[in-house]
């Protein structure tokens, strides 16, 4: 069956879907094609069911701590069956609220694996998609006037350290567990890395983390990395920095063995489990790009800043073009390609402006540059920090640990970066953002009144220490 569509997008992850529902809108004839389910990764087998993860991590840990509040309980037990039956239930309840979606925006939706063709008799140029059919029927041929490629990525591991899913285990397999490990290493001291280290911990896990750089979150702001190594080292979790591990001296046996070089020494480490956190690479073989004009560089697709391909026809978003890895990105991608496709002019992306967050215990998050960045690239910077331990709503929460730290450039007060970690700073970075968007100066973001008591009084407080000028500090 051939069938023509003004737009086919590859993949129905948070990019693909997202852009699939902002067409439908523009009044697209729209086609979406999923091997898997509709959410994707992000949906699936990460974001989402992680977090429920973390959090069922979060309250068991505070149940723990209940006697600090005044409130007196028997040991509390963890069934981890039951904290997956939640997990899963989550997982269930979004998913069908993004079919529902699909319905009502009136996007069909093919379940197999789409592959571009070249030019063929369906259409002189590349982009014509054969669908293989999950349920093995004779291959669906899509004929859009535009293809989007958001088809994502898939753990990466290192050469040499295979996958198993038993006891060496990608997040993927991860998040199926039917029981927790007593002791794990993970591999990789990144952002997912330290979201299952911070969760296992709390879990009752031993948690080791190996990792290659010198420190955790090298990304992040050195002194966002610092405290939450000091916070997480509280949670008895063990950090090896600067190690090269050896995949080829794995060992299996009803435990997981593996060597690394330390310092010019060489190492064994041992657990039950591993978990390789070593990122993630873009989902680009076997969709079809050899029979386009398409550029590949480093294992991503390369396109301009409409996220336009070679072929002009041809847009991709989301991991499969790199940058940065996330579900939020992905969306905003997808409606600036959308909008493109239709003439709307929509504006240029600014990666400076995009919030990144960590959900881990603490939680971090931050917006635009760090500092070492900022320096970097040539500003005269200023800084303002503050530690929630003088926030009221912080102590009420019992978590004082962290702060909130904005850079600013000191020529003309322009806004930086903004950096957090402690409690509830994923919900509280957007403030950061949005200032960002606005290109607000740490005055006027001072200016905004910040009610009391509550968390969000650090951002107003840090503002005001940019200059010195801070009340509680």
């Amino acid at each position: 069956m051939a069938e023509e569509y003004d737009l086919v997008v590859l993949g129905g992850g948070t990019g693909g879907y997202v852009a699939a529902i902002r067409a439908s809108r523009l009044g697209l004839k729209v086609a979406v094609v999923e091997k898997r389910e509709l959410g994707g990764t992000c949906l699936h087998r990460g974001c989402i069911p992680s977090k429920a993860l973390l959090r069922s991590a979060e309250v068991f840990r505070q149940t723990k701590e209940a006697d600090e509040y005044g409130i007196e309980t028997s040991s509390p037990k963890l069934n981890f069956l039951k904290v997956q039956e939640r997990k899963q239930s989550i997982v269930d309840t979004l998913h069908k609220g993004v079919q529902g979606l699909m319905k009502k925006g009136k996007i069909d939706v093919y379940e197999g694996f789409g592959r571009i063709l070249g030019p063929s008799i369906f259409s002189p140029s590349a982009g014509t998609i054969s669908v293989e059919l999950n349920n093995g029927e004779e291959n669906d041929m899509l004929i859009p006037k535009n293809v989007l490629i958001a088809t994502g990525s898939s753990p990466k591991t290192l050469p040499g350290l295979e996958i198993d899913g038993k006891y060496v285990m990608s997040s993927d397999e991860a998040l199926t567990m039917e029981e927790l490990p007593n002791s794990v290493i993970i591999v990789g001291g990144g952002v997912i890395g330290i979201e299952w280290a911070s969760m296992l911990a709390d879990f009752g896990v031993d948690v080791t983390v190996l990792e290659y750089l010198p420190r955790i979150l090298p990304t992040e702001d050195e002194d966002v990395s610092k405290e939450m190594i000091k916070q997480l080292k509280q949670k008895g979790i063990t950090f090896v920095t600067d190690v090269k591990v050896l995949p080829e001296s794995l060992k299996v046996e009803t435990q997981v063995a593996i060597q690394g070089e330390v310092n010019g020494e060489t190492k064994t480490f041992q657990a039950d489990r591993m978990l390789v956190s070593v990122g993630r690479a873009a989902n680009v073989t076997n969709i079809g790009l050899e029979n386009t004009d398409i550029e590949v560089d480093n294992g991503v697709i390369l396109t301009n800043k409409y996220y336009q391909t070679k072929e002009s026809h041809i847009y991709a978003i989301g991991d499969v073009i790199g940058g940065m890895q996330l579900a939020h990105v992905a969306s905003h991608e997808g409606i600036t390609a959308v909008e493109h496709m239709v003439d709307k002019h929509p504006h240029v992306m600014n990666y400076d402006q995009v919030p990144t967050c960590i959900y881990s215990s603490p939680e971090a998050a931050s917006v635009g540059l760090t500092e070492k960045q900022a320096k970097e690239e040539g500003y005269s910077v200023k800084v303002g920090k503050f530690p929630f331990k003088a926030i009221g709503k912080a102590l009420v929460y019992g978590e004082t640990e962290g702060f909130v730290k904005i850079i600013a450039n000191k020529e003309n007060d322009d806004l930086l970066g903004v950096h957090m970690v402690g409690p509830h700073v994923t919900d509280m970075i957007s403030e950061a953002g949005l200032a960002k968007v606005l290109d607000a100066t740490p005055w006027e973001i001072a200016e905004s009144i910040h009610p009391h008591p509550t968390l969000s009084e650090a951002i107003g407080e840090a503002a005001l220490a940019v200059d010195g000028n801070q009340i509680h500090g």
